[in-house]
């Protein structure tokens, strides 16, 4: 049906994207301090940019917590593109030196590997 409606055909390499998307949850889960601060840069910089649609100050504390709430959720949402983009750089590279199968391969064991190290992370943080 798709392919009536576009002239050209759309290959999609689903190895390739299953590879990026597991080296983009290695490193969300073992770059805790980078993603935070992602997370934090962006929640700031949306409140900073939202700040300038409203031209009464009541109108804009009147909406504060629901803005908060919505500007952290939009964070949290698009801190995961840089850990996206450099997935797609580990999973190249990987399938540039060793092969697709071992990208992939590598790509799980490092996801739970990454897994295990940030519970640890937490409970540790936990009983500090």
């Amino acid at each position: 049906m798709l392919s009536d409606l576009i002239p050209f055909r759309i290959t999609i390499d689903t190895v390739f994207l299953a590879g990026t998307a597991l080296w983009a949850l290695a490193l969300y889960l073992s770059l805790a301090d980078l993603r935070d601060w992602v997370e934090r840069q962006l929640n700031c910089w949306f409140s900073f940019a939202e700040r300038f649609m409203y031209f009464s100050e009541e109108e804009y504390e009147q909406t504060r917590e629901a803005r908060e709430a919505q500007n952290a959720f939009y964070a949290a949402t698009l801190s995961v593109l840089p850990f996206l983009i450099l997935g797609v750089f580990c999973n190249w590279g990987l399938t540039w030196s060793l092969g697709r199968s071992w990208a992939v391969s590598v790509g799980i064991m490092a996801c739970v590997v990454c897994g295990l190290y940030e519970l640890g992370r937490r409970i540790e943080s936990e009983d500090s």
